[in-house]
């Protein structure tokens, strides 16, 4: 069971911008997020400060690269001093940026990871390929040392190796295609959206816990909303078609959670602009679930 969550609000938006995904964290904590998880467990809360981000692209080819720098390092530095204190740490962001923070943080902390990256994008364009230049098309690449990204995170050398890591839910194998950038479908483990959402998402769940257990005893949870249908949740920067529903999302995550080692979660992508928050108490209701879930040590 957990004892205690620390949930760490992070209003990054990779595109440069102040708004959209960045509103995330407020418009959770307005529709009752923390009330939710208090009626459970000892509850901490803070915002991880970084620096103002401009919508340029850098060197790198992703944009906003000073307050990227800046957010990863003051986010590891958290996630190591929460770990390290015996607390679970909830990161509510912004983009998948975030998780790259997160990956470093765990292993300031002397963890060696393994990650389940549950995502409706494979999120490993190439950054000066990249349409957008945002991060959040490129984490996983730069997590695994593929791709540069701003020289004071490549210090770092890989955040993770691409052995240790589960990959489930991406349905942009055609947009990848046509943009003639390599699926990473055959150098990762990897179960795509369309065969995903025709699963036993349960088994699925649980079967990807367990072969990271296997690998590395203790492992992180990512997951990017935007795995779900569009008519689940619209309210994202990049819908597509196909997708799991909302209870085929709980299902496999807490079948995963059931399994044991997570050491904490990403939950990100939600651009409460889209809807005028209207979606915010659903995910609210989803967050407490997956933080109940018993968890074995």
């Amino acid at each position: 069971m957990i004892d205690r969550i620390d949930v760490l609000e992070v209003p990054f938006n990779s595109s440069g911008l102040d708004d959209g995904v960045a509103h995330m964290p407020e418009v959770l904590a307005g529709a009752g997020l923390y009330e939710a998880l208090r009626r459970h467990v000892e509850v901490g809360h803070r915002r991880v400060p970084f620096e103002s981000p401009e919508p340029v692209r850098g060197p790198s080819g992703l944009l906003a690269e000073g307050a990227l720098v800046s957010m990863v390092e003051s986010l590891s530095a958290t996630v190591a001093q929460i770990v390290g204190s015996g607390s679970w740490p909830l990161v509510v962001g912004g983009d998948c940026s975030v998780l790259l923070g997160a990956l470093l943080g765990t292993r300031l902390a002397g963890l060696g990871v393994g990650l389940l990256f549950v995502d409706g994008h494979e999120d490993a364009w190439p950054p000066h390929v990249s349409t957008t230049g945002e991060t959040s098309d490129c984490e996983i690449g730069i997590a695994f040392g593929w791709h540069s990204a701003p020289e004071p995170l490549n210090a770092y050398g890989p955040f993770i190796s691409s052995e240790h890591v589960v990959v489930l839910g991406p349905r942009d194998q055609t947009e990848l295609a046509d943009a003639s950038v390599a699926s990473i479908g055959d150098r990762v483990q990897m179960i795509g959206g369309d065969q995903l959402a025709h699963s036993d998402v349960s088994s699925v769940g649980a079967n990807s816990a367990a072969r990271l257990r296997r690998r590395t005893a203790r492992w992180w949870l990512h997951i990017d909303l935007d795995v779900l249908t569009t008519e689940a949740l619209h309210a994202v920067d990049y819908p597509q078609p196909g997708g799991l529903s909302w209870s085929q999302l709980h299902d496999l995550t807490t079948a995963a959670l059931r399994e044991g080692g997570c050491v904490g979660a990403s939950v990100v992508i939600y651009n409460p602009d889209l809807d005028n928050g209207a979606n915010a108490e659903r995910i609210v209701s989803y967050i407490e679930q997956l933080t109940t879930t018993d968890q074995p040590a």
